[in-house]
């Protein structure tokens, strides 16, 4: 698709707040206050998404609730990536029968990652027929139109949207309180890796204009956010649909020279698109904190060609050698994959070996879930439930006994820590994030919610750290 059929028109988007007002509208004839409950599943980008779902959702004339069953409208923003998360939604589904039986003028919507697939939105068309409303992820601009037609028509609406996707700016968002805040920089995925169902259901990528992005982060410090993640399936291609030359580094450098007291995160990396020049402008910026989560999936060649990673064991090695060397406190966390089909011990094993060499700060750890619709779920996969589950743990007892001693090393030390909001533990009521994305466990009064401090770690285990101000 050319660069101008990506960005959604001004004049559509107008079409929408339209449509939006077109609720409000028939709320307030009918004298009526509707109230609507957004469950999100799955990754920081989902988030985002929903913020942006309750946003139109009060443009609409909705006030928001966390009670779903009492709620005049649901939503469901789905995840796709594990089946874990799936059984998950269907299970609420079924709940949520009960509730619109009770209540039949009750809208039920399903979207995200799940919806954007063809089998589920078959599933729920045939078995879940108390659910209105079913759109991808590439629909989300279109969210009043497609509740209008539902309001409209008394009929049940089915958007699966366009293979590619689209960019859509000004959309109403609802932040989350407090001092962290999440930006989509760009949209989609290039990689098709084997396991992963994502380039199906969220498209292509494209990213969003450098201005637009900046202009949002300077919104959100100069609204107080100090800490901000900017996402993407992978934010190191950010840039390569512009063909303008310009990319992630430099727009980091740009974000960088924006004035305020505030952290700059992302996530996430693909090992095959991070620079030297990357980390190089990591290590200067001051705004963007030395952390890392650059996933590996596996530490075997033959693994990685399986899972079309599109990069070797030794040359990810050769980058974290050089983000090291640039960025000596560096905080590196990463995601692995444990019994992808075809997998052997052997192979298993030299995972658990890459992350002893590595010594990764933490990671994120799956045990293999086939998605119906990619190329590994049609691989043959000998290995027992039993003897993955053996090697899932030899992995998770290495790198929980690291990140053990890696905390025990900070007891004594001083570090600046950013309180972000409360425990619930009444011995350290507040919880706090370093630079390096650590929990820190805090003593203290919750006045100090929302500031930077210098904070002393008096102890820890495998999964924070326990502290005082200074």
């Amino acid at each position: 698709m050319k660069r101008e059929e990506i960005v959604v028109p001004e004049e559509a988007i107008a079409r929408q707040r339209d449509f939006q007002q077109s609720i409000r509208s028939m709320f307030a004839a009918r004298e009526a206050h509707p109230t609507a409950c957004v469950e999100t599943y799955g990754c920081q980008q989902n988030v985002a998404d929903g913020q942006r779902i309750m946003g139109m959702l009060l443009a609409c004339g909705f006030t928001l609730t966390e009670e779903a069953g009492e709620a005049d409208l649901v939503v469901l923003n789905t995840c796709a990536i594990r089946e874990h998360a799936e059984q998950r939604v269907f299970g609420n589904l079924g709940i949520l029968t009960h509730s619109k039986r009770e209540n039949p003028e009750q809208v039920i919507v399903l979207c995200g990652c799940m919806a954007g697939e063809p089998r589920v939105a078959k599933r729920v068309k045939e078995s879940y027929r108390h659910v209105d409303l079913v759109f991808g992820p590439q629909a989300l601009w279109r969210f009043p139109e497609l509740l209008w037609q539902v309001y409209e028509t008394k009929k049940r609406v089915f958007d699966q949207g366009d293979s590619h996707g689209q960019i859509a700016e000004g959309l109403p968002v609802v932040r989350e309180r407090g001092v962290k805040a999440w930006v989509s920089i760009m949209y989609g995925c290039n990689n098709f890796c084997s396991y992963c169902i994502v380039p199906y259901v969220r498209g292509r990528e494209r990213s969003r204009d450098p201005a637009a992005v900046l202009a949002e982060v300077r919104e959100l410090v100069e609204a107080g956010y100090k800490d901000i993640t900017l996402l993407g399936q992978n934010v190191n291609s950010y840039g390569n649909d512009l063909d303008t030359g310009y990319h992630f580094p430099d727009l980091l450098e740009d974000i960088d020279k924006i004035p305020g007291d505030y952290w700059i995160r992302f996530i996430s990396s693909h090992p095959k698109d991070a620079t030297p020049r990357l980390f190089d402008v990591m290590a200067k910026c001051s705004h963007v904190a030395n952390q890392l989560h650059l996933p590996v999936q596996s530490g075997n060649n033959r693994v990685l060609e399986a899972m079309n990673r599109r990069y070797t064991k030794e040359t990810y090695l050769e980058l974290i050698r050089y983000a090291r060397s640039v960025m000596p406190g560096l905080v590196l966390t990463s995601d692995i994959i444990i019994g992808f089909p075809g997998e052997t011990e052997a192979e298993a094993m030299d995972t658990v070996a890459l992350v002893e060499e590595v010594g990764f700060d933490a990671l994120f750890t799956f045990l293999y879930s086939p998605r119906p619709g990619t190329k590994a779920a049609e691989l043959p996969d000998p290995a027992a439930r039993e003897d993955k589950q053996r090697w899932f743990d030899k992995l998770l007892e290495v790198q929980n006994d690291h990140s053990a001693k890696i905390h025990a090393g900070y007891v004594g030390k001083t570090v600046r820590a950013l309180v972000d909001g409360e425990s619930g533990d009444e011995e350290f009521p507040l919880s706090a994030r370093t630079e390096g994305n650590r929990l820190v466990r805090l003593k203290g009064d919750k006045a100090l919610v929302g500031r930077f401090l210098d904070v002393k770690i008096t102890g820890s285990n495998t999964w924070a750290l326990y502290g005082e101000p200074v």
